[in-house]
Formats: structure tokens, C-alpha cells, sequence
């Protein structure tokens, strides 16, 4: 059992503070996912409330067939899509589209500097939503195939294809660069 699951059927068993650990170990990093899926880090900062929000509110019932980590990320996954389908017809001006640009680029750049990541970060930036949200569940959050196959909902068969293809595609990207990376 992980800490996440731990701390889950304690919140649930009435421990308050066992949410407050959940919220601290996997904060951050379930915003940089929701980042990669909607393109926005206030979104995703949102979103990523929205979904511990969700948990405290509805607590549903974890089963147990996967990590609590797939499980959450699938939980936010589905908040993030369906907030997508509610933006399809919304629409910013020019000066509000660079106003939230910049300021995006300034919060990630202060948290990927911190992790000295910031190359294959931008590199990522290029890559279709599908191949981001792919390489970073599996090499960003180490998730296994399968666990990412459960958040993506495709199978392990087409995970395995969509990393290759990911890879392939950020490898371009980086050589284009100018950089040249032997373990992709």
C-alpha cells in the first residue's frame, strides 16, 4: 500500500490532517500534468484544486485496482477534459492571451529551473498534448505503462506505441536545437 492510499483511508476514517499530506506530496506535480493537458498553468493550478476538492467532497471510493497516484491523476484527467469541453467556445484578446502568457512562463520557469529541467520541458512544449501527457506520467512521475494506460485510457499495447512515438518526436525536436540526448 502507498502513502497515498494510506493517508486516503484515513481521511476517510475521519483524519483530517492525512488529506493535508495528500494535498503536499502530490500537489505540485498533478499541476504540471494538468499544465501539459490544458495549456495553462492558473488552470491547471485550478483544476488541481478542483480535484482534491472533488475527493473531499464526494470521497469516492478507491478500489484499489490501480496506484492512488493513476487513480487521482485519472480523477483530474477527467476534470481537465471536461473543462476543455466548456472552453471549446471561449475566446481571450491578444493582450490578455500575452498578460496570462508571460506570466505562465514566468511561474514554470521558476519551478523547472528549480528541477533543471527547463530544456526538455520546452522541447516537450512542441509535442502534440497526447506525447506530453505520455512522457511525463512515465518519465516525469514514473508511472509504469500500465498505470499510465489506466490514466490515458488506452491500452498498455498503445501506451508502448505512443511513448515510442513520443520519444522519436522530442528526440527531433531537441537534435533541431541543437541538443543531443543518448538515453531517448
Amino acid at each position: 500500500m502507498d502513502n497515498g492510499t494510506a493517508n486516503y483511508r484515513r481521511f476517510l476514517d475521519g483524519d483530517d490532517q492525512s488529506f493535508a499530506q495528500i494535498v503536499k506530496e502530490y500537489k505540485d506535480c498533478l499541476t504540471l500534468y494538468l499544465n501539459g493537458y490544458v495549456g495553462n498553468i492558473f488552470v491547471a493550478e485550478e483544476l488541481m484544486e478542483e480535484t482534491f476538492f472533488k475527493l473531499i467532497v464526494r470521497k469516492p471510493k478507491f478500489n484499489g485496482k490501480s496506484s492512488f497516484k493513476t487513480w487521482l491523476y485519472a480523477i483530474a484527467r477527467n476534470i481537465a477534459l471536461d473543462y476543455l469541453k466548456c472552453q471549446k467556445n471561449t475566446t481571450l484578446s491578444i493582450n490578455d492571451y500575452e498578460n496570462q502568457l508571460i506570466e505562465e512562463l514566468t511561474v514554470e520557469r521558476v519551478y523547472l529551473i528549480k528541477e533543471q529541467k527547463v530544456d526538455l520541458y520546452n522541447a516537450m512544449k512542441s509535442l502534440s498534448p497526447e506525447y506530453r501527457q505520455v512522457l511525463f506520467l512515465v518519465y516525469f512521475e514514473d508511472f509504469t505503462n500500465t498505470q499510465a494506460a489506466a490514466v490515458m485510457k488506452k491500452s498498455k499495447r498503445q501506451i508502448e506505441n505512443l511513448i515510442y512515438r513520443a520519444k522519436v518526436s522530442l528526440k527531433k525536436k531537441l537534435e533541431s536545437e541543437g541538443f543531443v540526448y543518448e538515453k531517448l
